[in-house]
């Protein structure tokens, strides 16, 4: 759902840029400035975009327990850090959940545990 508002965002500010930059050209007033600032929209426009589409990705991902949709969900976690305050708790939240050893058996990875099995006494 995230990763949907963000692309749509993206492609609000991309749609946004075009609008300046044909009003500012109808103005003849299509300065440096002006140029920085259509560059900038489209910019921001384009990493929303992209992070909206990999951030539904991860979700599908996740979804159907594929291994790779949990490691992108902790790669994307990361910079989402930075997004206080509700990105930081979400990824905090994050980590918590997909770092345990039930979600690393959910996504078919061996569980970290630091008791030692049956097994491992033995030998």
């Amino acid at each position: 759902m995230l990763g949907g508002f963000a692309t749509l965002a993206g492609v609000s500010l991309i749609i946004l840029a075009g609008g300046t930059s044909t009003a500012l050209l109808e103005l003849n007033d299509l300065g440096e400035a002006g140029r920085v600032g259509v560059w900038i929209l489209v910019w921001c426009g384009v990493l929303f975009a992209i992070g909206g589409v990999a951030l539904s990705l991860t979700g599908r991902a996740l979804a159907r327990r594929r291994p790779a949709g949990r490691m992108w969900a902790l790669a994307l976690a990361v910079p989402n850090l930075l997004v206080v305050p509700f990105g930081t708790a979400l990824s905090i939240y994050a980590f918590w959940v997909l770092l345990n050893d039930e979600a690393r058996r959910e996504f078919g990875r061996p569980p970290r545990s630091t008791h030692p099995t049956p097994s491992q006494e033995t030998a």
